[in-house]
């Protein structure tokens, strides 16, 4: 097979590196092997630019806000120097507001229970669980997938203009909720399209940017958007933490995401034996506790060093892993890439496929065990989309049933392989040979289920 590469021959090491490179696992035909860590879409490895820079602030860690001591008012510098280093890498606005939160699903979670009275929320069903479910408490439409982007924009200006009408005589507020590129295609979505159409409609727009940020800058100005939302684990940034980034006004009128110290300006009790509560306007009123300081900083971290890396030359080396990775599935007849905007369309380094003839938890368990690939198999927290991509596929068959598959169900998994900027070249070429390999030799294992995941026979 001829393999493409760009005009510019990508170098064959990974432009950041990242921890784990040298970690090797054993394959049960014998021997051990460097792992090939190719499920970024989940969890990507931490940067050792931030595992450094974390590890050289933890002897000064201290209490965050309000301590009078030097650690603390360190700490306290350090986690606000963080907020503004994320506020620029997304390009915030001068009056926007950036919240530190656990995670992309912790930060439309706390979006969802800020929603004025009477909201409604559109939301494809092509979205994550993080984005498609935080919503049940509002009034929501869920959106068809749609097969092209060009779609995409037409289904939501159609939903938009036929929303209710409230009581009041008025169409209320609303909320476009949409990905910036699909964790299971990773196809890039029309987010500009989507926030011009929203904005004609009166809605406003909240980007899930956990699969884009990683891969793509993400300009909430140029975008447009009125919200975004990442995880600090899939930017390179272990830690626990996550970002909710935009519009002021909604987060402020609404009672704090969790009630405690921090969140409170003052706390006074009344004559009938309760207490009044000011709460805080800034960020602060969505970040009651302890802040999490070490993931804040991680993420701040990580943001640089994106940031000096340059997209440019980030986004043209995964685009050349890309081509490696498509072509090299492409050129085995059994496989199948899953598509909802087709071949030619845009997208981040997210792959998902399954192989004839195989279960997708028996596929991905052969690539651990026997080539020390690690990649992911199943539905991707995305199950009305996979069931749609996977809907007309026929019985799969294979050693082991999969995870997610229920009693009487067809087995509707598939695989995923996703990659960034501390992949190298050797990790991908690895993936294709064992794909291939697999393929037309078989396993070289028996495999067995066990508590519903497909493992080595012993």
């Amino acid at each position: 097979m001829s393999v493409s590469t760009a005009a510019v021959a990508p170098s064959v090491c990974a432009p950041l590196p990242v921890l784990g490179g040298d970690v090797t696992v054993p394959l049960v035909t014998g021997g051990e092997v460097a792992y090939a860590a190719l499920d970024y879409a989940a969890s990507a490895p931490a940067l050792q630019r931030v595992w450094d820079d974390v590890a050289a602030y933890a002897p000064y860690y201290g209490s965050v806000h309000r301590g009078a001591g030097y650690l603390s008012q360190l700490s306290t510098d350090l986690f606000e120097n963080a907020r503004r280093t994320v506020a620029g890498f997304l390009d915030c606005r001068a009056d926007d507001q950036l919240v530190f939160t656990r995670s992309t699903t912790d930060s439309l979670n706390l979006l969802a229970a800020a929603l004025p009275a009477g909201c409604q929320v559109f939301v494809f069903e092509t979205e994550h669980h993080a984005s498609l479910l935080p919503w049940r408490d509002a009034r929501v439409t869920y959106l068809d997938a749609p097969r092209t982007p060009d779609q995409a924009v037409q289904t939501l200006e159609r939903a938009l203009a036929a929303r209710t009408v409230s009581i009041e005589g008025g169409h209320g507020p609303a909320l476009v909720c949409v990905t910036g590129a699909s964790n299971v295609t990773g196809e890039l979505w029309p987010v500009r399209e989507l926030a011009a159409t929203a904005h004609a409609h009166g809605a406003r727009i909240v980007l899930d940017a956990a699969q884009l940020a990683p891969h793509h800058p993400v300009s909430v100005r140029d975008l447009d958007v009125d919200w975004v939302a990442f995880s600090g684990h899939k930017l390179y940034a272990p830690f626990g933490s996550g970002v909710l980034a935009g519009r002021a006004d909604w987060l402020r009128a609404a009672d704090p995401y969790l009630a405690g110290g921090g969140a409170s300006r003052k706390v006074t009790r009344r004559e009938d034996g309760g207490v009044d509560v000011e709460w805080h306007d800034s960020a602060a009123r969505h970040e009651a506790g302890s802040p999490n300081v070490i993931g804040a900083y991680s993420i701040a971290s990580a943001c640089k060093a994106l940031t000096e890396a340059g997209f440019d030359t980030l986004v043209a080396r995964e685009r050349h892993l890309i081509a490696e990775v498509r072509e090299g599935l492409a050129d085995v007849p059994e496989v199948r890439i899953l598509s909802l905007f087709g071949d030619d369309a845009p997208r981040v380094g997210v792959i998902s496929f399954v192989v004839e003839g195989w279960n997708s938890s028996h596929f991905a368990a052969a690539l651990s065990a026997e080539y020390g690939i690690g990649v992911r198999d199943g539905l991707f927290c995305a199950h009305p989309l996979v069931r749609t991509l996977l809907g007309t596929a026929p019985e799969t068959q294979g050693e082991c049933g999969a995870p997610e598959a229920a009693p009487g169900e067809k087995s509707l998994n598939a695989i995923r392989v996703s990659f960034g900027a501390g992949t190298p070249d050797e990790h991908v070429n690895r993936f294709v040979h064992a794909v291939r390999e697999l393929v037309t030799q078989g396993a070289k294992w028996r495999y067995r289920t066990e508590d519903g995941r497909c493992v080595p026979a012993v």
